[in-house]
């Protein structure tokens, strides 16, 4: 029995970008490449590998036109890489990407810290960047970081949100992705704007990214998807989090988002080897493994199915 979640919503990986943020130890292109194509070879569906951020501002994603420009057509169909500016897209797609995660925030005080302009100016600018998504034949995702809170400004009048998803200016976007940046969200109130984003451009795919800071990780992500998201972030281990967001962790562990939603394609080698390769990548940056499931997996209950070295 595999007990899938119902709804189903397929998970991306967003390791490489928004899980590498915070790390002090950077990784080489030829590592980052090689983690893709282990996790695209295990099963997931979608990664995060990059992005266009100032170099000097945050320094692990340095090499990420370097990853892109290593990664084959068809890896790049599955692969987003984060932008904020139509310069950025035209940057990226030179270097070969096709998904790009448009990224402006909720709140102006953090999208004034994370890209250096206001909520309006990222919002004016984003024809300009569909369109060059679109001359590449590429997809572009309107990402709403601070979509519940904000490091600065506190809770997110919700109308914010729904009135960025709503505007004529983002219409072009094939995803709309809710961020919940600080991981201060309850499900409840994840539920309710999913809800009413999809009210508002029911036309669109709905991306959920949470992260885990006050431990309702898991438990945010299955209200999205209750409520209509159909793709949802996770990192290995639960790495990652803003540099520009005071108070935020981790994200929401990949391995504890697919042993709670077990898409079709999971099996306990899988999760295994996920759960082995969060713990090499881990162990390699000097950063704790916040998985919950990682943990379950390597216990001595080896009549549970899932338990790496469970009996047959």
């Amino acid at each position: 029995m595999t007990f899938s979640y119902t709804p189903a919503a397929q998970l991306r990986d967003v390791t490489l970008r928004d899980g590498l943020q915070l790390t002090g130890k950077p990784l080489d292109t030829e590592r980052k490449v090689a983690l893709a194509r282990e996790l695209l070879a295990v099963g997931v569906p979608e990664l995060e590998i990059g992005s266009m951020a100032r170099p000097d501002l945050v320094p692990p994603l340095a090499n990420t036109l370097e990853v892109i420009a290593a990664l084959t057509p068809e890896e790049l169909a599955k692969c987003w890489v984060w932008v904020a500016t139509p310069r950025h897209v035209e940057k990226a797609a030179a270097a070969g990407a096709r998904n790009f995660q448009y990224c402006l925030s909720a709140s102006d005080s953090h999208n004034k810290a994370n890209i250096g302009r206001s909520t309006e100016d990222s919002v004016a600018a984003m024809p300009a960047a569909i369109e060059l998504a679109r001359d590449c034949g590429g997809a572009i995702q309107l990402c709403i970081a601070t979509s519940f809170t904000c490091p600065f400004e506190g809770v997110v009048d919700p109308s914010r949100v729904l009135g960025i998803a709503a505007d004529p200016r983002t219409d072009g976007a094939d995803d709309i992705v809710v961020c919940d940046t600080l991981g201060q969200a309850v499900p409840a109130q994840v539920r309710q704007l999913i809800e009413g984003v999809r009210a508002t451009t029911a036309q669109r795919r709905i991306v959920y990214h949470g992260h885990d800071t006050w431990g309702l990780g898991v438990a945010n992500t299955l209200a999205a998807i209750d409520a209509g998201a159909t793709l949802v972030d996770g990192s290995l281990g639960g790495l990652g989090g803003c540099p520009f967001a005071p108070g935020a962790s981790g994200n929401t562990a990949t391995e504890d988002l697919l042993f709670a939603t077990r898409p079709e394609w999971l099996t306990p080698a899988a999760l295994a080897a996920l759960v082995a390769a969060g713990e090499t990548l881990l162990a390699e940056l000097g950063e704790p493994n916040r998985s919950k499931t990682a943990q379950g997996a390597r216990s001595e209950a080896r009549a549970f199915d899932w338990v790496i070295g469970a009996r047959a």
